[in-house]
């Protein structure tokens, strides 16, 4: 997911236009590593190791020319993640999304539309 992330922050910094804003800001918190031992199915122990994961991350595009307009911001603590992104959409309607997940309770999102009218630029020649 991490990697993702950060692919597609590329991504949209590479195509972003002249007098865009575009910013974004990943953290990642790593911790000490612990040793977890497990049998597979054969009785065969194994050993790995396990780092709790935990990050935060968030990034914004504003750009003029092509009214592109989104924002996203992710924390994950563990098995708990929880985070909000909005993004204007082409018909006028902006898109907020405030989501949260854990194992116990599964995925979770709180949709709401907005609309704002678009009012059309006549350029003169």
């Amino acid at each position: 997911m991490f990697i993702k992330v950060v692919a597609m922050l590329a991504l949209v910094a590479a195509v972003s236009a002249e007098h865009a804003h575009s910013s974004q800001h990943i953290h990642k918190h790593d911790g000490h590593a612990t040793e977890v031992t497990f049998k597979d199915h054969h009785g065969h122990h194994h050993h790995d190791y396990y780092t709790h994961p935990k990050y935060h991350f968030k990034y914004e595009v504003k750009d003029p020319h092509t009214h592109d307009h989104k924002s996203q911001h992710e924390e994950r603590d563990g098995d708990h993640v929880k985070g909000y992104y909005s993004l204007h959409e082409p018909d006028g309607h902006e898109r907020h999304v405030h989501y949260h997940s854990d194992k116990h309770t599964g995925f979770h999102a709180d949709v709401k539309h907005s609309t704002h009218h678009i009012v059309p630029h006549h350029h003169h020649h």
